[in-house]
């Protein structure tokens, strides 16, 4: 492991208390491919499958970065969940947001309902999906 790398609650802990700025910052000096990774990774380790039971899905994240648009994807199925960069062939719900947003809203310390009013989450598919998938991950404290 480098130095470089942190796990989700070494994220969620970094985040709290800093300003935009300062965690764009921070993303940035850390390196915003290595973080997503990480953040994605989080969100295979952070899975709840008795939460999905049932569930066989696909979403999508287009996350905007200084660096351009960064897509990822996550899919869940047979209790599993996997997480790769690049476009899904057919996202159930596509999530577009800036990457402070992003982590914030990963790390719980932003509120989805919150981000989509005020027009800094932009959602593609299915709607009642984004509703229901918030409970399918443990959020760090």
């Amino acid at each position: 492991m480098s130095d470089q790398q942190i796990d989700a609650q070494q994220l969620a802990d970094l985040v709290k208390g800093m300003s935009d700025d300062e965690l764009k910052d921070s993303i940035k000096a850390m390196g915003i491919d290595e973080t997503m990774k990480n953040i994605f990774q989080g969100m295979q380790d952070a899975f709840k499958p008795e939460k999905a039971a049932g569930v066989s899905s696909v979403l999508q994240y287009d996350i905007e970065t200084e660096e351009g648009t960064k897509t990822w994807k996550v899919e869940i199925a047979d209790g599993a969940c996997k997480t790769s960069e690049g476009a899904a062939t057919d996202p159930r719900l596509t999530l577009k947001l800036a990457l402070v947003d992003f982590v914030r809203l990963i790390m719980g310390q932003a509120d989805g309902t919150q981000l989509f009013m005020t027009g800094k989450l932009k959602l593609t598919g299915d709607m009642m999906f984004a509703m229901q998938m918030q409970g399918f991950f443990e959020q760090p404290s």
